[in-house]
């Protein structure tokens, strides 16, 4: 030790020089799964990629198979499951055994700037930044490979039975939802989900390399550029730092980094939060989220002590009593200048269905979703999440209400009740349902709030409804027949006597604002038929489907009136289309727009609706791809599924040419939708 002050003597001065050759270009890579003694530098490389943005690295190195360790049966085995017995050049394993293995790297660190890779030589210490630290580990993606060669295989085998007619299920329904303006916060939810990245990480290319062997000449030659290349003194680099300073910029003090709470939905709100809102907020906002509850329910979520009857007058101002219990209003779940997240109806229309629905939930226990669907005229998803908001399906009962009746809630608060009768009043006054839905005043009488709901069976209500719609058909149809042979008589036209089918309904009231007469709006008996006694489409209905039929080609009847509700529903309100459009209208406009029915032979345990079952194709388009078109339609005429080269035998004997696979494809995309290896028309398969 020199002198008493505790220091260390200096025992050599070493240089230390920065080398920049390879600043960008110097990884460090690591091995975790394997030990350090067992190095991969004699093992034969493959091949090698990158991509940089992303510091992903692919290494291919070979396995030895003559090894007396290496288990020739199991390697067999796996290239037998990823290649199959196929010899092609894309195969994973070329010698029937697999050979080889892929390391796939992951970055250990994120933040190189501390690290450098150092070389010493004649006293001097080279330092080499580090652009990264990569982690190798083995890929098994090859098993993917096996697993979806296998499901290849599979299907294949389903699709080779073709001697046995297979059940069909149902087919999946697509909703169509119409998209809001992206949020800045969701945008920021999204571009940091994992799907995201996923897909930034597939965009950018690989960079393809080319490995050396540590004793190789070039490996050689490129460590030079460990060492720094100019080696003069250009300026002054003596240290003037004190050695607490150095000491600082050697290993900076760790500073805390700021913590970024997670962006959580707009809708959730931790209790310890909520009662930091006035008492007026904490009731809407449970409301808005639960939707229905009883009012002890409610109060048992606030603050204890709150004052019950502080509670009582901002419950009124946010939700309507209904059996008892409290629901949340309309027009705080569908605000002003809203609409619909499924369909886009505006929510005044959203606010009048709802409330229709909560009114028949003060009349009874439980409703019937077609019957309300068919009354309120709006989209199914719409109707349906109406009514799970406050009710649950039960079987051959409807939807019932949530929660029993809080008869106890009317007995102490009798005021509040009557109040609240008043206000349900007051609603069929201000929506004027007894027009709108075309209630009689006998529906409209509410009954007593101490009265005993009865029950009554789905299956009884369905029979009623039934009964109902007979009567008003035969009605329909003696008015309907009437106007006709005025029309007729006036236009001088003779009209043959062809009364519907029982099967066949006058009017289709799936459709919005169908014909409660038979005619539209504004529309006489003369004007509303044509020559051959349909009704004659309007331009704008008639352009509808033209459009629709020239991007689809092939479409059922329910899918045509699926997609003409979805029109309307984008159609400002009091549009022009909004008159009464019946199933039999819609058909005729379909007919008169080059368009044909396929009588589709389908099996005879098909379970598919009579609308699902009417097929229409566009027949006429002006192009020599019409007659392609033709020959193919005839063949579903005949079968309702089929194999493609069918489909291309026909073609060739009935054009006298060869049909090239791009036309076949283009007919096939165009018209058609393969299933189980079969193809069908557009909308005939239940997959």
């Amino acid at each position: 030790m020199d002198g008493g002050d505790g220091e260390d003597p200096v025992v050599q001065e070493i240089d230390v020089y920065l080398a920049k050759s390879l600043a960008d270009k110097l990884y460090l890579f690591q091995y975790p799964v394997r030990p350090a003694c067992m190095t991969y530098d004699d093992v034969p490389h493959l091949s090698a990629k990158i991509k940089p943005k992303q510091q992903k690295v692919e290494l291919e190195v070979a396995i030895d198979a003559m090894s007396p360790n290496y288990c020739r049966s199991k390697g067999e085995q796996i290239a037998l499951n990823v290649d199959g017995t196929t010899s092609e050049d894309s195969n994973t394993y070329s010698t029937k055994m697999m050979d080889k293995q892929t390391f796939s790297s992951i970055q250990a660190t994120t933040n190189t700037s501390r690290y450098a890779a150092g070389v010493f030589r004649k006293g001097e210490l080279h330092l080499t930044p580090l652009h990264g630290i990569l982690q190798l580990r083995p890929s098994f993606s090859y098993l993917d490979k096996a697993d979806t060669k296998h499901r290849e295989r599979e299907a294949a085998n389903e699709a080779g039975d073709s001697s046995q007619d297979e059940a069909e299920d149902d087919i999946k329904q697509i909703t169509v939802r119409f998209s809001r303006p992206e949020s800045e916060q969701a945008r920021q939810r999204r571009i940091q989900s994992y799907e995201f990245l996923q897909k930034k990480q597939a965009e950018e290319p690989w960079v393809h390399l080319h490995y050396n062997g540590v004793k190789d000449s070039r490996s050689e030659h490129e460590r030079q550029y460990l060492f720094c290349q100019s080696m003069e003194v250009t300026e002054n680099t003596e240290l003037v730092k004190t050695r607490s300073e150095y000491l600082s910029m050697l290993m900076p003090p760790v500073t805390e980094e700021k913590v970024v709470k997670p962006v959580g939905p707009s809708n959730v709100l931790s209790m310890a939060q909520l009662r930091t809102l006035p008492l007026g907020d904490q009731v809407k906002t449970l409301m808005k989220n639960v939707k229905v509850m009883p009012f002890a329910n409610l109060m048992g979520l606030l603050s204890s002590g709150t004052d019950s009857t502080a509670v009582l007058r901002c419950i009124q101002q946010v939700a309507m009593l209904v059996q008892g219990n409290w629901v949340v209003k309309s027009d705080v779940l569908y605000p002003k200048n809203s609409c619909s997240p499924h369909s886009g109806v505006p929510a005044d229309v959203l606010c009048r269905g709802r409330d229709y629905v909560m009114w028949r939930f003060t009349q009874e226990r439980s409703v019937l979703r077609k019957e309300v669907a068919a009354i309120v005229k709006l989209p199914p998803e719409d109707v349906k999440d109406f009514l799970e908001q406050m009710s649950v399906p039960r079987l051959n009962r409807g939807w019932e209400f949530l929660l029993p009746t809080d008869t106890e809630f009317v007995r102490k608060h009798p005021d509040v009740a009557q109040r609240q009768h008043m206000l349900w009043l007051g609603i069929q006054s201000k929506y004027e349902l007894e027009k709108v839905y075309s209630l009689s005043k006998e529906d409209m009488v509410a009954k007593k709030a101490d009265s005993q709901p009865v029950q009554v069976s789905g299956e009884q209500r369905l029979q009623a409804a039934r009964q109902r719609a007979k009567e008003n058909q035969a009605s329909l149809q003696k008015d309907f027949e009437r106007r006709r042979q005025t029309g007729a008589e006036s236009a001088g036209v003779r009209v043959k006597e062809e009364p519907l089918s029982d099967t066949e309904e006058p009017m289709d009231t799936s459709l919005p604002n169908g014909l409660l007469n038979g005619y539209p709006d504004g529309m006489s008996s003369t004007d509303s038929f044509n020559g051959h006694g349909a009704h004659a489409p309007s331009k704008e209905l008639q352009d509808f489907v033209e459009a629709t039929f020239r991007k689809h080609y092939v479409l059922t009847l329910s899918e045509v009136k699926r997609l003409f509700n979805l029109h309307l529903a984008s159609l400002p309100p009091g549009h022009s289309l909004f008159g009464g459009i019946s199933d039999r209208l819609l058909q005729d406009t379909i007919l008169l727009s080059n368009c044909r029915q396929i009588a589709v032979p389908f099996p005879s345990q098909s379970s598919a609706a009579m609308d699902e079952q009417k097929v229409f194709a566009l027949w006429h388009t002006g192009e020599t791809f019409d007659k392609h078109r033709h020959i193919l339609f005839d063949i579903y005429m005949k079968h309702y599924r089929v194999r493609r080269n069918v489909i291309q035998t026909r073609l060739t004997q009935e054009l006298g040419e060869e049909v090239t696979k791009a036309d076949i494809d283009r007919l096939l995309k165009e018209c058609c939708i393969s299933y189980g290896g079969m193809w069908y028309l557009k909308g005939t398969v239940r997959s």
